[in-house]
């Protein structure tokens, strides 16, 4: 069963997913401001090399960043 720590994860996550659509749907920030945006976040966790950190959840997260990315940029553009 996943602790309440995950629940509090998932939804920060989908929260933030939905307000970045909301700010690209709304031309508040242009898209490649959010593609920005989220590398810098993917890039952080993938390239996480303090020897104490723990890569799994880095790499994993880096992952979910990049599935979100794949909503921003067109598959032509990767």
């Amino acid at each position: 069963m996943p602790e309440r720590r995950d629940h509090a994860g998932i939804a920060a996550l989908s929260l933030c997913e939905a307000m970045l659509l909301a700010l690209r749907d709304n031309a508040v920030l242009p898209e490649r401001e959010i593609e920005g945006i989220l590398r810098d976040a993917a890039d952080t966790h993938a390239n996480a090399a303090k020897p104490d950190a723990d890569q799994q959840m880095h790499r994993a997260v880096a992952q979910l960043i990049n599935g979100i990315l794949g909503k921003f940029v067109p598959l032509q553009g990767r």
